[in-house]
């Protein structure tokens, strides 16, 4: 993910960027908040990294718990702390 990424989601009119500029689909500069911009692209990796985290970690958790070779504690302890280290805001 990138902040590029980000003011694409933000600015839905936003066709092309170039450096730190960003343009319409006729070529016309399109303003935005870079710092908005900036915590759009943390909060995007984050949910990447929680979502990464949850199928590396809690899903094979999860389906040793339906195999019995794990309990359900410890998958959901798993997804709790997936959930501390990477919360939603």
């Amino acid at each position: 993910m990138s902040i590029h990424n980000a003011i694409y989601k933000l600015n839905p009119i936003v066709k092309m960027i170039r450096g730190e500029d960003a343009f319409d689909e006729a070529g016309n500069p399109v303003a935005y908040n870079k710092a908005e911009a900036e915590a759009e692209a943390l909060r995007m990796i984050a949910t990447e990294n929680r979502r990464a985290a949850y199928i590396s970690e809690a899903d094979p958790l999860f389906f040793k718990w339906q195999a019995g070779e794990a309990t359900q504690e410890e998958w959901a302890a798993k997804r709790q702390e997936i959930k501390e280290r990477f919360p939603k805001e």
